[in-house]
């Protein structure tokens, strides 16, 4: 599950949409679609549909229907995060799908390719949208109903999709359970926080979402009136609300699984707690879970929130009541970091009850709070205080930093008042939001502040901003004085003995806007600053690992099956000399899955690979691919057949594997030490002269220039993967391994990639290349080793694959229904026939010729334009394997 803010996309993306606009009404209409089949290492093939509906109004909606095995099952409707697409969420759908449920991904309404406008959730646009997708649902055979009509279907997502997922359990009483994830309640009160104008997030949405002008109008006119005023009105406010879950929250009566993030400045823990009472409230079962991630960064917990959100509707959708739904409130505790890997080290803390936002309050004194300070709001509020930068994402940023004891935040001098508590007498958890009561005098009437509470260590220690969070409040009337009560930001924070707490009134903060007029603040405390603790919530206890307990005895069984098995082991297949100067060759090599005698991973596959090439390894998912090259790598053992490199077998341990680099999911770097650093850690852990690792020549191959001199942390994602690829040809190795180098690089960073591979194949060496790119393995490979189901498709240099006689494209002036394609396919002479853009490619077998496919077309009242031979890597790779990618 994603549950970051995706980053836009922006003319390519928008390109798409309008190519989508313009091809769809002649394409695809509602009820037609494409099928795939999606197979895996990891259990059954699953298949998917591809459709798009007509919702009306000249609105195409992009779907995508998964399903695996067979008989009837709950489904599940999953929404992707603001600025994202349906594509978004494949992986966690196909992995729902194996589990046992029908999944549907959708595009919203202005992203990916779906056409009209964002209404953001409008309940007369996207959420009338999620109706009829559940509409179509309740007429699939796949599907399990309740009665006709309706069928039993939960609604999961982040972000934007978990909005979607509350409002289609208030407007749709079909819906049965329901995971919203890192979303909003009220979407006024996200974005205009106590009246003050949220204006950096405000603007990250309308730019993630393509500009204004791709919002509905009346949107578009309302963030223009409120950005350019810096003050939310009351018929923006009226706007957004009636858009947000909270206008329909006494209908959202289904189990809620809430799964809100403690590092996120759009939508803090605050909005939880109100979506938690509200459908509390309705008799509804409700489950809350604090998130060490976020919109501004920290970790998602990807794995384990996407196994809770499995198990929370294996329990309402499928009726296991054997299924670990989870305790009723969750929160992930940040403590040290990872020495490996510089990673914060995270630890569950849980309670039989959700204790909202106030309980176990505690009374912090602060020194001199009687005592009036005075601050300055500085004319157009500049220069502004920093807490979050919003839109950083990932899993860095400054909240993340402050989880770790950083203190990263910035007031300036003359622009805030500032009141400290005595030491800690113990260390203090505080789960929840602390509040204060001040009294507030400004020289204008209208007056902006942001509380801040901060964790102050003793001597010069930076303070530490819990979450990097603020509270912002209006005071109006503030020129004739008035009491104000700030609710500051929910957070999970534990402060240490002998450190204090320090409450800060600012006058700016540049996440937000604030009065432009100069104006003199002056402020007293009313009150005590009251700590929640939140009692009833216990943090796990750090239990010894369990290899604590059996590696001795492990150990002393492993000795003793040595002693008596040494002498029995197989010795090593001798070399081959005559495949000396062969830097690979695989014969019959198989490989069962886990506790399957008739299943293979791999089977009977055979090919070769020589000096000098760039050789491309394709196949669809479940292919076999990274289990071959895993066998390539030694990490696991065949179950059949042998690999040579340079004419030795390949088994653990193999001393030719030290003529073999490998890149396989990218490496783990140091964060705080520079690339070259970083390289020269790795190469004296293998133990190697220092002489021998070449680093020059892999370093001017992989292109970082000055950058090797910055710590990894500065580095974009194309550097990390170009120094990961420098790290494996470290040494220079005879056979270089590469497992998808390109992912989430941008198009330049793939082209500097391609330029990598061809330059090191250059000086006689080798490479193999496993990617999902077509177009870019066309431009970089020499040969192609083409793999589905665990078997050799074809193998040869790309030149022969693509330019294959065998392969036609047939032009039509209309769509062709599925059967008809059928029909085709199963025509004398034709291996296979797959749906095109623009028409259907054939490819024949030894019998067949385009003459003859021309006469069965007619005959099969096909609307045919043209028919010629195709080319394209993709389309040549799209028939080989049947059309199953």
């Amino acid at each position: 599950m994603d549950l970051r803010l995706p980053r836009l996309r922006g003319p390519a993306r928008r390109g798409r949409r309008r190519w989508f606009a313009a091809a769809a009404a002649v394409v695809v209409l509602a009820g037609a679609g494409t099928w795939t089949a999606v197979a895996s290492d990891d259990g059954p093939a699953v298949h998917r549909t591809d459709r798009v509906m007509t919702t009306g109004a000249g609105v195409n909606i992009d779907t995508s229907f998964f399903t695996a095995g067979s008989g009837r099952r709950p489904a599940v409707l999953l929404g992707h995060g603001f600025g994202g697409s349906k594509d978004d969420m494949r992986r966690e759908a196909e992995q729902l799908a194996r589990d046992g449920y029908a999944v549907m991904t959708w595009s919203a309404r202005g992203f990916g390719r779906s056409t009209g406008k964002i209404g953001l959730n409008d309940p007369k646009g996207e959420v009338a949208d999620v109706s009829k997708l559940i509409d179509w649902l309740a007429k699939r055979p796949e599907v399990r109903l309740d009665k006709s009509g309706d069928p039993r279907v939960g609604v999961a997502g982040g972000s934007y999709g978990g909005a979607i997922s509350l409002l289609a359990a208030g407007y749709d009483k079909r819906v049965d359970a329901i995971a919203p994830s890192i979303t909003y309640w009220n979407l006024a009160d996200a974005l205009f926080p106590n009246d003050v104008f949220k204006k950096l997030w405000a603007g990250i949405f309308i730019n993630s979402g393509g500009g204004c002008d791709h919002f509905e109008a009346q949107l578009c006119a309302m963030y223009n009136r409120v950005a350019e005023s810096g003050k939310p009105d009351a018929q923006a406010r009226a706007l957004l609300e009636q858009r947000s879950p909270s206008a329909v929250g006494d209908r959202i009566k289904v189990p809620t699984l809430i799964l809100q993030g403690q590092t996120d400045s759009l939508f803090p823990l605050g909005q939880a707690d109100a979506m938690a009472k509200a459908i509390r409230a309705n008799g509804a079962p409700v489950d809350v879970d604090w998130i060490a991630g976020g919109h501004d960064g920290g970790d998602p917990e990807t794995s384990r929130v996407e196994a809770r959100v499995g198990s929370w509707f294996d329990r309402y959708l499928k009726d296991d009541k054997n299924a670990d739904t989870g305790p009723a409130f969750r929160i992930t505790r940040t403590g040290g970091i990872d020495s490996t890997d510089g990673a914060a080290q995270l630890r569950g803390a849980s309670g039989d009850v959700y204790p909202g936002l106030e309980s176990g309050e505690h009374a912090i004194a602060l020194s001199d709070g009687r005592r009036e300070q005075t601050f300055q709001n500085p004319a157009g509020a500049s220069p502004p205080a920093i807490s979050a930068l919003p839109g950083l994402g990932g899993t860095g940023g400054l909240s993340q930093l402050s989880a770790l004891g950083l203190g990263v935040s910035l007031d300036f001098p003359g622009q805030y008042a500032q009141f400290d508590s005595a030491a800690l007498r113990g260390d203090l958890r505080i789960t929840g939001s602390p509040t204060v009561t001040v009294h507030v005098r400004s020289s204008t009437d209208d007056a902006v502040l942001f509380g801040k509470v901060y964790d102050v260590g003793p001597g010069a220690a930076q303070p530490v901003l819990p979450s990097q969070l603020v509270a912002p409040v209006r005071v109006n009337g503030a020129k004739a004085g008035k009491d104000v009560t700030i609710v500051l930001p929910a957070v999970d924070h534990e402060v240490q003995k002998g450190h204090r707490l320090r409450l800060v009134l600012a006058s700016t903060d540049l996440g937000y806007a604030s009065p432009a007029a100069p104006a003199t603040y002056t402020v007293s405390l009313k009150s005590d600053l009251h700590v929640p603790t939140a009692p009833g919530v216990k943090t796990a206890a750090a239990v010894l690992p369990s290899w604590v307990w059996w590696l001795p005895l492990a150990g002393a069984l492993a000795a003793a099956a040595l002693l008596l098995t040494g002498r029995r082991r197989t010795a090593p297949v001798a070399p081959d000399p005559e495949l000396a100067e062969v830097p690979l060759q695989i014969t019959d090599l198989s490989k069962r899955y886990a506790k399957s005698a008739d299943r293979y991973a791999v089977r009977d596959l055979s090919f070769r690979v020589e000096k000098g090439q760039v050789l491309g390894l394709l196949g669809p998912n479940g292919a076999g691919k990274t289990t071959t090259l895993r066998m390539l790598m030694g990490l696991i053992k065949p179950d059949g057949g042998e690999i040579r490199v340079f004419g030795h077998g390949i088994r653990p341990g193999a001393p030719v594997l030290s003529r073999v680099g490998a890149f396989v999911e990218g490496a783990g770097f140091l964060p705080h030490l520079s690339g070259r650093e970083n390289l020269e850690l790795y190469w004296q852990a293998t133990g190697r002269p220092a002489e021998d690792a070449h680093m020059e020549e892999a370093l001017e191959i992989a292109g970082l220039g000055d950058a090797l001199a910055r710590a990894v942390r500065t580095y974009s994602q194309g550097m990390r993967q170009r120094l990961a690829i420098a790290q494996a040809m470290l040494g220079l190795p005879d056979l270089l391994i590469l497992d998808e180098p390109t992912n989430g690089l941008d198009p330049p960073q793939i082209r500097e990639m391609r330029e990598v591979m061809i330059r090191y194949a250059a000086a006689g060496r080798t490479v193999i290349v496993s990617s999902h790119l077509l177009a870019e393995v066309e431009q970089s490979c020499t040969h192609l080793v083409v793999m589905d189901c665990g078997r050799l498709i074809q193998a040869g240099p790309v030149s022969e694959i693509i330019g294959s006689g065998d392969t036609l494209l047939v032009g039509t002036g209309a769509p062709v229904e599925g059967p008809v394609v059928e029909k085709i396919g199963a025509l004398p002479g034709v291996a296979s026939a797959v749906d095109a853009e623009g028409g259907l490619l054939v490819r024949l077998d030894e019998g067949g010729s385009a003459e003859r496919l021309l006469v069965e077309l007619v005959r099969l009242e096909v609307p045919v334009r043209s028919v010629g031979p195709h080319r394209r890597l993709e389309d040549a790779f799209l028939t080989l394997i049947g059309g199953a990618a």
